[in-house]
């Protein structure tokens, strides 16, 4: 699963806590209040960007960190993001409508609502 790590995406799975020490690190969980999604949230939900949700939290990760750092993305650079992540039901499409959506409607500024927020490892 993917986290952002001082604004780069990072696998969970692969990084220590060690490495993790005195650096700001977001989970999936960062990305809503916990009363509603944000806006990329629920363009996933509009979009049917999500099935079993395995992967789902991955994607949110990386579209986060890919809108973040570009507002405005072209469809080769959204696809370039989610390429590294697996989605087994989805077929990618609404993933990457998903992005495109949450882009054309602006929301980059506010995709992660926790940003520069939340307790550092």
């Amino acid at each position: 699963c993917t986290v952002i790590i001082d604004d780069v995406p990072a696998r969970s799975c692969l990084t220590l806590a060690a490495q993790a020490h005195g650096h700001h690190v977001r989970t999936v969980e960062s990305l809503s209040d916990g009363q509603q999604l944000n806006p990329l949230q629920r363009a996933f939900r509009e979009q049917h960007g999500l099935q079993c949700g395995f992967c789902t939290a991955g994607f949110l990760m990386t579209a986060t960190a890919l809108l973040e750092e570009n507002p405005t993305p072209s469809r080769d650079e959204i696809v370039e993001t989610v390429s590294g992540s697996l989605c087994r039901c989805t077929g990618y499409e609404t993933i990457i409508a998903a992005v495109e959506q949450a882009a054309a409607e602006g929301v980059a500024e506010r995709v992660a609502t926790a940003k520069g927020e939340g307790p550092s490892v």
